[in-house]
């Protein structure tokens, strides 16, 4: 053999149709390219770092201090931010276009809220053991899914397991019919429609149409504390970054590729023995799932929830959110949920009767002129300025 001959290289990365595709390039870490790290880097030092510092240890006068309204909008729109790459993973790598996660989103907000109510004990209105919304409905005991809410453990446990059980549940009877398309669709948005009735119903236990609000504490410590509120600030910025790392490392898996090709080509996966039925119903739940964490890191920033949450109108624009981005992106939902956010602070104080038309404008225009969204157009730009 000659000692001079070049080392073999690895064999060309094969495509889901068994077409040759392009080596993969090295990666820091091999989960995301060293760009995509960096700015993961710089998320965290001014999430977790440089905002709590501005907002905690400088004067309020002070050109430098975040206020107390910066840090909650703040962390809302993180809180949409997540919502909106759960979206991603069931719409922009599964195909599947759910018009009912604003029910996920609410479950996992109920959950935690009953966990707030019962925290307030008697610094209620009424004084009493019972939240306060009961006693005025004149209720003699807490309903039997409230039993164990008065324990963190167990109302973080039921933040996953509610949103993610109502979505296996839907999930095994719409996969196993084969239910897709804009049936799907449909479906998943009556089923957020019924929730939000029987929400809004008194004698539910979830408070009505106001809901649970006036909440005093959460793990012992008082809500409203500009430490409390920095701390779930921080906890959502953590949360972000951990649901895009777990939905980078699902994409770029085998996993995420059989799925991407359930996506573009469904009998042609079930041809080669894939079965789609449990790629849809793991990604489904899960998506599930981080709409609930979502919700319970939601209700103690904003301080209520309400079954408008669960309206169809609240689906709707989680959708928008990853059209604006660009699906199948993931950075693009969080840049979706952010801008599209920002602007409905400005508009609804602004132009608060044309906010839903600017939205309906912004969802045809993305749809008609920008399918790849704002960072599919971003990264158009940079391939032009970097093309000789």
């Amino acid at each position: 053999m000659d000692a001079t001959a070049a080392p073999p290289t690895a064999p060309p990365r094969l495509a889901f149709d068994g077409e040759p595709g392009p080596p993969r390039p090295p990666r820091p870490l091999g989960l995301m390219p060293g760009r995509a790290w960096l700015a993961l880097g710089v998320f965290g030092v001014m999430a977790l770092g440089v905002v709590p510092a501005l907002h905690l240890f400088t004067p309020r006068d002070s050109a430098l201090h975040v206020s107390d309204y910066a840090v909650t909008v703040g962390g809302k729109i993180m809180c949409y931010a997540i919502v909106a790459v759960a979206m991603d993973l069931v719409w922009g790598y599964g195909g599947i276009l759910s018009l009912g996660h604003g029910l996920f989103f609410a479950l996992g907000g109920y959950t935690f809220g009953m966990y707030l109510m019962r925290s307030i004990g008697r610094d209620g209105v009424y004084q009493a053991d019972l939240p306060d919304f009961m006693v005025f409905l004149d209720w003699e005991a807490l309903p039997w899914f409230w039993r164990g809410t008065d324990h963190a453990a167990w109302a973080l446990a039921l933040v996953v397991l509610v949103p993610a059980t109502v979505a296996f549940a839907f999930g095994v009877f719409a996969f196993r019919s084969r239910i897709r398309g804009v049936y799907f669709s449909i479906i998943t948005q009556a089923l957020t429609y019924a929730a939000m009735l029987l929400f809004f119903r008194n004698e539910t236990g979830f408070g009505g149409n106001n809901g649970f609000t006036d909440f005093k504490r959460v793990l012992g410590h008082p809500i409203t504390a500009p430490a409390t509120r920095v701390v779930l600030f921080m906890l959502t910025a953590l949360a972000l970054a951990l649901t895009l790392l777990l939905a980078r490392f699902l994409v770029t898996s085998r996993f995420g590729r059989v799925l991407a090709a359930i996506r573009d080509a469904e009998s042609r996966a079930m041809f080669l023995g894939y079965d789609p039925l449990w790629y849809k119903l793991f990604v489904w739940t899960l998506s599930a799932a981080l709409c609930g964490v979502a919700g319970a890191l939601y209700v103690p920033q904003v301080g209520i929830i309400n079954p408008s949450e669960m309206s169809p109108a609240s689906s709707i624009e989680i959708a928008i959110w990853v059209a604006v981005g660009g699906r199948g992106t993931l950075v693009g939902a969080v840049a979706g949920a952010a801008l599209v956010n920002l602007a409905k602070s400005w508009f609804t104080v602004a132009f608060p009767e044309f906010w839903l038309f600017f939205l309906g404008l912004l969802f045809i225009v993305v749809t008609l002129l920008l399918p790849e969204g704002v960072v599919g157009l971003g990264w158009r730009f940079a391939r032009r300025r970097g093309t000789p």
